[in-house]
C-alpha cells in the first residue's frame, strides 16, 4: 500500500530536524559576511576528508542509484554493480593522478582548467555544455527519479514531490558549500543506514519465501534462484549485453564513463578543491571504500524484486507498476517495509536525492557565475554580488529542472542508462582534451576544439549510424546487438564510446603536431613528479581496493 504511517512520518521529521538544525549551524558558525566566492562555492580549507568523502557518496549517490539501478539490478541483476566496483578504482586513479595537477596549478572549476590550458573559447564551450548537460539531463533525471521513488512509497502527487524534493534542496543549496559538505555527513549516515535496513528486509523475505529464514538463507536462495542475476560480464546473448558488452566494462568505455565522472566533473572534484593534497586524497580514499558497499544497497534489493516478482508475492497493482516500468521495482519493494522502518527508508531516498540535488545545483552556480558570470557579463562583479548571483541561479536551475524533467522520456529508457547514455555523448571528447590537456604539452587549443566539438558530433553520428548501414555484420564480433524495440543492429553506447574517445586522441595528436609545426605555442600545466606521490597510508587502503575489487570480480565473473 502506497503510504506512510504517523510513525514513518515521526521518523522522516526527525531526519529532517536534523538536517535541518545541523545545516543552520554550519552556516551560523562557518558563515562569515566577508567570505570570498570562493569560500562560497568551494568551502575553501574548511572541509575535513570525512566530510569530503561523505559528500562525494552523498553527491553521487542518488535517485538514479536507489530507483534506477535498483530497476537494473532487476532486469540484468548484480552486473550493472560494475558502475560501482570499477568507480572505487577509479577514485584510486583521480586522487593519485588527477587532483595533484588541480591544486598544483589552483584549479577551482573545469571551465577555468579549459581557459588556464588552452583558451576562453574552449573554456566558454564547455562551461555551457557542461550547463546544459547538468540542467537537461542530470538535475531533471535525478529530480523525476527522486519523485517516482517518493511517490511509490508515499502516495504524495508526484507534481508536489518534485516541488517538495526542489525546495529542500534550494534550502540547502543556498548555504553555500560548506553547509552542503557538512550535512551531506548526515546524509549519508541515513543513506546507508536506510539502505542497509531495506537490503536486509529484501533478501530475508527471499528466504522466508523459500521457508529459509535469516539473511544468510535469503542470500543463498536469491544466488540459487536468480543465478544468471549474479554474473558480473555478461554473455553476447544477454538481453542486457547492449547496456554492459561483456569485457568492455573491464578494459573499454567504462573507464571513460569512470575516468570523465570522477576525474573531469565540477559536481564532483568540486568537493576536494578546496582542500590540500593529503586531505583531498584521504577523503576521495574514503570515498572508495563508501563505493565498494553501494551494491549492498541499490543492487541486491532489485534482485531480491525481481525474485519475490516472479512468484507473485506483490499485489495486482504493484506487479503492474513494475511491468510497466522496472524503475518502480525499489519503490513497490519498499512497501513491504513495516511501520517505521518504511520511515527510514523513505528518510534514506529523501538524503540520497536532496545531496545530489544540492550539489548539482552548486556546481550548476559555480560554473555560472565564475566562468560565464564573471567573465563575460560582469568582470568588475565584487564578491557579495557572485554569490548573489550564485544563489539566484541555484534558484533558476531548480525551477528549469522541475518544468521541464516530466518531458524527456526518464522513464521510457530506464533512469540510469538514460544518464549514461546522454552523458557519453559529450564524455569521450571532454576526457580525450583533459587527459591529454594533463599530461601533454604539446595538445592545442584547436585540438581541444576538435575534441570538444568533433567528440560530439561523432557519438551522435554512431548513435544514428544503424538507421542508415546494416551493422548485423559485428554481431559475432560483441560490437553490436539487436534492439529488441527497433529490430535493427547497434553498437552498445559504451563501445561507442570508446570509440568516439579513439577517434578524439588520434585527431588532437595530428592536429596539435599540425599546430607545432606552424610553431604554435601551448600553455603546458605546472607538473612535477614528486607530486604523485602517496603517503604509504594511503598506498595501503588503495592496495586494500584493489584486492577487494580482485576477489569480486573472481567470485562473481
Amino acid at each position: 500500500m502506497k503510504s506512510l504511517s504517523y510513525g514513518d512520518y515521526a521518523v522522516f521529521l526527525v531526519y529532517f530536524l536534523i538536517v535541518a538544525c545541523y545545516g543552520y549551524w554550519i552556516y551560523r558558525r562557518k558563515h562569515n559576511a566577508d567570505a570570498t566566492s570562493k569560500d562560497y562555492f568551494l568551502a575553501e580549507g574548511s572541509l575535513t576528508w570525512w566530510a569530503i568523502g561523505a559528500s562525494l557518496i552523498a553527491s553521487n549517490i542518488s535517485a538514479e542509484q536507489f530507483v534506477a539501478m535498483s530497476g537494473n539490478g532487476f532486469t540484468m541483476g548484480l552486473a550493472i554493480s560494475t558502475y560501482e566496483w570499477m568507480a572505487a578504482l577509479t577514485l584510486v586513479i583521480v586522487a593519485v593522478f588527477f587532483i595533484p595537477v588541480y591544486l598544483k596549478n589552483k584549479i577551482f572549476t573545469m571551465p577555468q582548467f579549459l581557459h588556464q590550458r588552452y583558451n576562453s573559447t574552449v573554456a566558454m564551450i564547455m562551461a555551457v555544455f557542461w550547463l546544459l548537460l547538468y540542467v537537461i539531463v542530470n538535475l531533471t533525471s535525478i529530480l523525476y527519479l527522486g519523485a517516482i521513488a517518493i511517490n511509490g512509497i508515499s502516495g504524495i502527487d508526484f507534481k508536489l514531490c518534485i516541488a517538495g524534493l526542489a525546495f529542500f534542496a534550494i534550502i540547502i543549496t543556498l548555504g553555500g558549500m560548506k553547509v552542503i559538505g557538512y550535512t551531506d555527513v548526515i546524509q549519508v549516515f541515513f543513506l546507508i543506514l536506510g539502505g542497509l535496513v531495506t537490503t536486509y528486509i529484501a533478501v530475508t523475505k527471499v528466504g522466508e519465501f523459500y521457508g529459509h529464514p535469516g539473511l544468510l538463507n535469503g542470500l543463498s536462495d536469491m544466488y540459487s534462484h536468480a543465478n544468471d542475476h549474479f554474473q558480473m560480464i555478461l554473455k553476447k546473448d544477454n538481453p542486457s549485453y547492449g547496456d554492459l558488452p561483456g569485457l568492455t566494462v573491464l578494459i573499454g568505455g567504462m573507464w571513460i564513463v569512470n575516468l570523465n565522472y570522477w576525474g573531469c566533473n565540477q559536481y564532483i572534484t568540486q568537493r576536494a578543491l578546496g582542500a590540500n593534497l593529503n586531505t583531498a586524497r584521504s577523503g576521495i580514499l574514503f570515498a572508495a571504500f563508501l563505493k565498494l558497499l553501494m551494491p549492498l544497497i541499490v543492487v541486491l534489493p532489485g534482485i531480491a524484486a525481481y525474485i519475490l516478482y516472479k512468484q507473485n508475492v506483490f499485489n495486482p497493482e504493484m506487479m503492474g507498476s513494475i511491468t510497466s516500468n522496472h524503475d518502480n521495482a525499489y519503490p513497490v519493494l519498499l512497501n513491504l517495509l513495516p511501520n517505521g522502518v518504511k520511515g527510514l527508508a523513505f528518510a534514506a531516498l529523501t538524503a540520497a536525492v536532496v545531496a545530489s540535488l544540492a550539489g548539482k545545483a552548486n556546481s550548476i552556480a559555480t560554473i555560472f557565475t565564475l566562468d560565464i558570470y564573471k567573465k563575460k557579463i560582469r568582470k568588475d562583479a565584487t564578491d557579495h554580488q557572485l554569490v548573489v548571483v550564485g544563489k539566484i541561479t541555484v534558484v533558476v536551475a531548480m525551477i528549469l529542472g522541475v518544468a521541464i524533467s516530466p518531458f524527456l522520456g526518464i522513464d521510457k529508457k530506464g533512469g540510469f542508462q538514460f544518464i549514461q547514455e546522454y552523458t557519453g555523448f559529450v564524455s569521450p571528447g571532454i576526457f580525450a582534451m583533459f587527459i591529454l590537456g594533463f599530461f601533454w604539452k604539446k595538445a592545442s587549443s584547436n585540438a581541444a576544439l576538435f575534441a570538444t566539438i568533433g567528440g560530439f558530433a561523432f557519438s551522435v553520428f554512431f548513435k544514428f549510424l544503424p538507421k542508415m548501414v546494416d551493422l548485423s555484420s559485428l554481431a559475432l564480433s560483441g560490437f553490436s546487438t539487436k534492439n529488441a524495440e527497433s529490430g535493427l543492429y547497434e553498437i552498445p553506447f559504451l563501445d561507442r564510446m570508446g570509440f568516439v574517445f579513439i577517434i578524439c586522441v588520434a585527431g588532437m595528436v595530428i592536429i596539435s603536431l599540425i599546430d607545432a609545426a606552424k610553431g604554435k605555442e601551448t600553455n603546458g600545466l605546472e607538473i612535477d613528479a614528486k607530486m604523485f606521490k602517496t603517503s604509504n597510508a594511503f598506498a595501503v587502503g588503495a592496495m586494500l581496493i584493489c584486492g577487494i575489487l580482485v576477489a569480486l570480480y573472481t567470485i562473481f565473473w
